[in-house]
């Protein structure tokens, strides 16, 4: 009762002030407008990073090893035209004026290492002491922007193209996904202005979710993939809730009048809509208790989007829709039939004379779909994740392919000695930690300062150390591997750092006692603390996003069973979902280049399709709830419930799909993947499984569906119409 006041005074609020709300909405979105064009700009990084060992060990190796803050790879190759000489002296020229820019602390060049030589290819590193260095690599850009073969790669230098080509990535599905969506609505409502009104609510939820986001992008780093993510979620969810509200409004005008309407559609299709985005709201809140960047921004930025989302659906919408007046049905250029439901009441007719049949088929399609799962390959995104025709990307590719430089993995080892490392006993600790390395069959060699100083005992180090003679020769080793009461061993791993068995060793290595305090870094210890950060909080992420869900829909449907179906439907169905991306993305069809998937895929898919897929179960549940109450008939409302709703269904899901599905276009995988990932999910949803699966157990399980115990005044409800 209390709910129901609640919405009723929502819709005499608007009703009554709706010029000002419209108002108020256009001045919000001017202002946030103007702050959403700095977003681009704030965002930087994958969000790859977690607070742990290769984070302090990052610091440490910066701070008392004189690591450089940052690094780029310069490649330099050499030209057809160009002799033996010349490349050699291009080479010169170009680091010689790198230097003199002044922009670098160090440069590890080929002239000196001829490690970074291989024929005709070379490269070298440059250091900085700063961890932004966007102003010294545009200078640096510029210098051999006339010099053919020379480009830079790195870390910074992909997150920045990253960065573009997702701008762009937005820009192409938006000019993709946009117009099929518009054509999409203008078959689901027949006029051109019925049609244009949910795009401009989808708009102005995305332009006011990027302002607000850029604010707080400016007290915490931002990943890049919410320029995707965001309008991938914005749009789908802002023209969603549009098109069920418009749908319902529509129905209620042909017999009240524009006020009425407004009223109790808010009363009915808004409650679906509050529901529904509140377990897409939950769902995104979830991965907030993953402590990894990419998850939390994510999770901030989905939460802005979808509360924006459910306040203009239920503020601006009908406030537009009230200005509005008998104009919505304006430039109509495909007629509605007032009742064209007659083939979707045959198909529900015909659903519910073989639920047995039609159930088994279905799962046994989910299964089948799932199938591929079990060779799931998650990996990190990295220089993969560019599209090939990026110069930083085919530099790194380059660079990897001649000098092999991702063959082997280096965990950086930081060991404390109370006493330090510099005296007899502390080298000889030393030593039998460098054995214990060395003892492993995974290691391909260890850096110490014995191998430094071609010394391999710790006497005679020792003795080597307090000669003044020799302090010269030994000075910069012992500077490069020892500092205080830390030391410093860089461990080769003969194994990739991507894979399970680098990572299972060096948490090993993590929770083993040691003589002394070991502190582990390098890709390895960071893609292990990833990996295991996902793995240890993604069983309670899902727990929440379960319980929540099953809550919510409990308290819906008033039913104990609805909800526990829903739930294991929509986990079979993402099962499957995951299967077919593996198929397509590992399997390398559809032309798509073969590629892992994305470690953040399956947590951010099942986050948001769970709740986008409520949307649709929320809708149709309510109207078969609806005629239940009315009836008593669990067949005739179930049949009834999904006549009107399917068309309406069918829209928003193939809008969704359209809007997601459109940045299967775009360059940078990881997001292809989500886009896609969510497109097939929502198909599977709104065809095999709200079509097909829910009539057909709804149907199989007859009254029990709404069994609820403590129930008693609607179960009398229902006994009356029976029994009439």
């Amino acid at each position: 009762m209390r709910e129901c006041d609640e919405m009723d005074l929502l819709g005499k609020g608007i009703t009554r002030r709706y010029k000002w709300i419209i108002v108020l909405w256009v001045m919000i979105a001017g202002i946030f407008a103007y702050f959403a064009t700095d977003l681009p700009t704030i965002l930087g990084g994958d969000g790859f990073r977690t607070d742990g060992q290769f984070e302090k060990v990052n610091d440490e190796l910066t701070d008392s090893f004189d690591f450089p803050e940052s690094s780029i790879l310069l490649l330099m190759e050499k030209q057809d035209a160009q002799s033996a000489e010349g490349f050699q002296a291009s080479m010169k020229k170009t680091i010689e004026s790198i230097e003199n820019l002044g922009v670098t602390s160090s440069i590890q060049s080929p002239l000196q290492d001829e490690n970074l030589v291989k024929d005709d290819v070379a490269y070298a590193v440059l250091s900085f002491d700063e961890s932004d260095i966007t102003n010294e690599t545009k200078k640096i850009k510029a210098l051999i922007k006339e010099n053919p073969g020379q480009s830079l790669t790195g870390a910074s230098i992909i997150s920045s193209d990253i960065n573009k080509a997702s701008q762009d990535d937005l820009k192409r599905a938006e000019l993709i996904g946009l117009p099929f969506a518009l054509l999409v609505l203008l078959f689901a409502f027949g006029s051109v202005v019925a049609s244009l009104v949910p795009i401009i609510i989808g708009v102005v939820t995305v332009v006011t979710a990027f302002g607000i986001l850029a604010l707080i992008g400016g007290s915490m780093e931002l990943s890049v993939f919410l320029l995707n993510v965001v309008p991938m979620i914005g749009l789908a969810l802002s023209i969603d809730f549009s098109l069920l509200f418009i749908n319902r409004y529509r129905e209620e005008l042909a017999t009240r009048s524009i006020p009425e309407a407004i009223h109790i559609t808010i009363q009915t299709a808004g409650k679906s809509i509050i529901f529904s985005a509140l377990c897409v709201f939950i769902g995104l809140g979830a991965m907030m208790l993953i402590e990894i960047d990419i998850f939390q921004t994510i999770a901030i930025g989905g939460m802005v989007v979808v509360m924006l989302a459910v306040v203009s659906a239920l503020s601006l919408l009908p406030s537009v829709l009230l200005l509005l007046g008998q104009s919505i049905n304006k430039w109509t250029l495909i007629k509605q039939k007032r009742n064209d439901n007659g083939k979707w009441r045959v198909f529900a007719g015909f659903i519910m004379k073989r639920p047995v049949v039609l159930a088994l088929l279905a799962l046994i399609v989910l299964v089948i779909g799932i199938l591929p799962v079990r060779s799931m390959n998650l990996a990190i995104p990295d220089t993969e994740a560019l599209p090939a025709t990026f110069e930083s990307r085919q530099a790194m590719d380059t660079i990897q392919e001649e000098f092999k430089t991702d063959e082997g993995s280096t965990v950086y080892v930081i060991a404390k000695r109370e006493n330090g490392w510099k005296t007899k006993e502390g080298l000889e600790d030393l030593n039998e930690l460098l054995s214990e390395f060395n003892q492993e069959s995974a290691v391909a060699s260890v850096d110490s300062i014995f191998k430094a100083t071609n010394i391999e005992s710790p006497e005679k180090l020792f003795g080597a150390i307090q000669q003044p003679e020799s302090k010269e020769k030994t000075d910069p080793a012992l500077n490069r591997f020892i500092q205080g009461d830390k030391a410093l061993i860089p461990v080769h791993l003969s194994l990739d750092s991507s894979s399970s068995a680098a990572q299972e060793l060096v948490n090993e290595w993590s929770q083993k006692e040691w003589s002394h305090l070991l502190q582990f870094g390098g890709q390895v210890k960071f893609n292990q603390e990833i990996f295991d950060e996902i793995y240890e909080k993604v069983g309670l992420c899902l727990l929440i996003i379960l319980g929540s869900t099953y809550l919510i829909l409990m308290i819906a449907f008033r039913s104990i069973i609805i909800p526990l179906k829903a739930i294991l439907m929509n986990i079979i169905s993402l099962t499957s979902t995951f299967g077919i991306l593996v198929w397509i993305f590992q399997g390398g069809h559809f032309g798509i280049p073969e590629s892992d998937i994305a470690l953040v895929l399956p947590v951010l898919v099942f986050s948001l399709v769970f709740g986008l897929s409520m949307d649709y179960e929320v809708f149709l549940i309510s109207r078969i709830h609806e005629i239940y109450q009315e009836t008593g008939d669990n067949t005739r409302s179930t049949i009834e419930g999904l006549t009107s709703t399917s068309k309406i269904i069918t829209s928003a899901a193939l809008i969704m799909i359209v809007i997601t599905g459109a940045f299967a276009f775009t360059g940078v995988m990881p997001v292809k993947q989500i886009g896609v990932g969510i497109a097939i999910a929502i198909f599977i949803d709104a065809t095999i499984v709200r079509m097909i699966l829910v009539p057909s157990l709804m149907k199989l399980l007859g009254d029990w569906n709404w069994w609820m115990p403590f129930m008693k005044k609607e179960k009398q409800i229902v006994k009356a119409h029976k029994a009439s």
